[in-house]
């Protein structure tokens, strides 16, 4: 799947180099940027690498103007995928069992990021773009992945977790929960301050809650990654036309 558009180029990859491009910018990103680590980082050739990258299909935007440099990444992993590598990713964060249990088709969404560079324009779009291609030639129903705050310090980050909690809570039967519970009702709802909450929110989770998106019951503290995540979810049948819209407009 390749689409063009503005000055961006879409694909997934289609081998070993175009994996090693989306870990490059992995890198710059989760460890350069954020201080993550994990088992499998490489250092030395700069790649941000787990067991999961060789099951899954990776989303890249490219910039030819820029000699084809990956400047954008989303990693998707479908249910068979998922069999295959013998769970999902946020599995081992977040007890999945009511989204097995729909029996729905499902998509986790990960590690998606941006070059610096190109940040607040268009490659983010570009991205959803092919998002929206991708769950529509899958026939997808149900997408959900771990999305992160910056930082494990849970009382700096209590106004936009308690906002999630008390707006944005999933509904019973999509409600995953975090297995290393922590708790994200910190502050009473009548005591939210709604403009603060958004202010310290993540423009990825801004965009997700903007497309119907909402999340599983509890935080997950993830030390080695210098992170608060929290499990996103998004029911393609709960969503509005407009909100379907925003991802799937000008498709390839």
């Amino acid at each position: 799947m390749t689409v063009q558009g503005q000055h961006f180029e879409l694909q997934l990859a289609q081998g070993e180099a175009d994996i090693r491009a989306a870990q490059r910018l992995r890198y710059e990103v989760f460890v350069d940027e954020l201080g993550g680590d994990g088992a499998l980082v490489d250092h030395d050739a700069r790649l941000e690498r787990d067991r999961f990258d060789p099951f899954v299909d990776h989303l890249l935007v490219r910039d030819p103007m820029r000699d084809g440099m990956v400047v954008g990444v989303y990693r998707l992993m479908r249910q068979e995928q998922a069999e295959a590598a013998g769970q999902f990713y946020s599995e081992d964060e977040y007890d999945l069992e009511p989204l097995r249990a729909s029996g729905r088709k499902l998509l986790e969404l990960g590690r998606s990021c941006l070059h610096a560079e190109y940040r607040g324009g268009g490659a983010m779009f570009r991205l959803w773009q092919g998002l929206g291609q991708y769950v529509l030639d899958h026939g997808v129903e149900v997408l959900f992945g771990t999305a992160s705050f910056h930082g494990t310090d849970v009382g700096a980050l209590a106004e936009p977790l308690s906002f999630l909690h008390h707006r944005h809570l999933a509904p019973a039967d999509l409600r995953v929960r975090a297995r290393d519970f922590q708790p994200m009702d910190l502050i009473p709802q009548a005591d939210l301050d709604r403009r603060a909450a958004m202010q310290a929110m993540p423009a990825l989770i801004k965009a997700y809650l903007r497309l119907g998106g909402c999340v599983g019951e509890g935080a997950f503290v993830d030390k080695s990654f210098n992170t608060t995540d929290v499990c996103l979810v998004m029911d393609t049948a709960r969503m509005t036309e407009a909100q379907k819209s925003m991802y799937t407009k000008a498709r390839a």
